[in-house]
């Protein structure tokens, strides 16, 4: 994995990855409790997740997400 210095990697709420997987985010929030997804907390105690972790988990579990489905998946909510 290559992290371009001068861009930050982007981060999902759980609501994001909830879609990527089609679950409730609780059930995201169950995983990052677990260890299964790690998770970076706002100043104000929300989580937010890696989007290259999310990727590599969303490919190891052998999911296809139609890109159509997500447009913020593909950097257009930028």
């Amino acid at each position: 994995m290559t992290v371009n210095r001068g861009e930050p990697e982007a981060l999902l709420t759980p609501a994001e990855v909830a879609s990527m997987f089609r679950v409730d985010p609780k059930t995201v929030t169950r995983w990052a409790k677990g260890g299964k997804l790690s998770s970076i907390r706002t100043l104000g105690g929300h989580r937010r997740y890696k989007q290259s972790e999310v990727e590599k988990l969303l490919e190891n579990s052998g999911m296809m997400i139609p890109e159509e489905d997500l447009p913020f998946y593909k950097g257009e909510s930028e």
